[in-house]
């Protein structure tokens, strides 16, 4: 079976977009990238910054309500929706609740072929790319680099403080490619 969606996780300015980019440009099908952040942007403005929706706290907290837990879940359904129609789809997530979140993910996924790939990223050097983007609340990097990883199940793990994001991506497709000619069971699966 061919590798349906590749699910990167990890922390906030970690490198999982620039990955996603990259798997693009070098994987032979066309994969779709999406993101929470594509949610976030696609949900409306007064609920990134509400009890209801999501919330950024100074020191790069973030707390959800119940509004944002319920479009979190129909996002999560739509993108598996997507796959299961036959969109190759690069997911571009940051687990939260750890174990937890990839939990959600698993049971959407059911039945399809997935790639969980953690996105691994020494919390500094995430901390002064957050700081260069500048469009992220300061301590987002710090804050998720180490809780979004907390017994979450990978079956391939990159670090973006060692490994540029096209590397980072030629492991990643390599491993799809390898997956798909063997055909290995996932972590995932259950």
């Amino acid at each position: 079976m061919a590798v349906q969606v590749i699910v990167l996780n990890g922390g906030s300015s970690s490198g999982k977009s620039g990955i996603a980019r990259c798997l693009q440009a070098i994987l032979p099908e066309p994969w779709l990238a999406l993101g929470v952040d594509t949610m976030i942007e696609a949900m409306p403005v007064a609920m990134r910054s509400s009890e209801a929706g999501i919330e950024f706290a100074p020191d790069g907290g973030i707390s959800v309500g119940p509004e944002f837990s319920r479009l979190d879940a129909a996002w999560i359904a739509g993108v598996a929706a997507m796959a299961r129609a036959g969109a190759r789809v690069i997911v571009d997530e940051v687990f939260l609740g750890g174990a937890a979140s990839q939990e959600r993910w698993v049971r959407a996924l059911a039945g399809l072929d997935v790639a969980w790939v953690g996105v691994r990223c020494e919390a500094a050097v995430a901390a002064a790319r957050e700081t260069a983007r500048g469009d992220r609340v300061a301590g987002m990097a710090v804050s998720q680099a180490e809780i979004v990883h907390q017994g979450v199940r990978y079956d391939l793990e990159v670090d973006t403080a060692k490994a540029e994001a096209l590397e980072c991506a030629r492991v990643i497709a390599r491993f799809v490619e390898e997956r798909e000619r063997g055909g290995r069971a996932m972590p995932g699966d259950r």
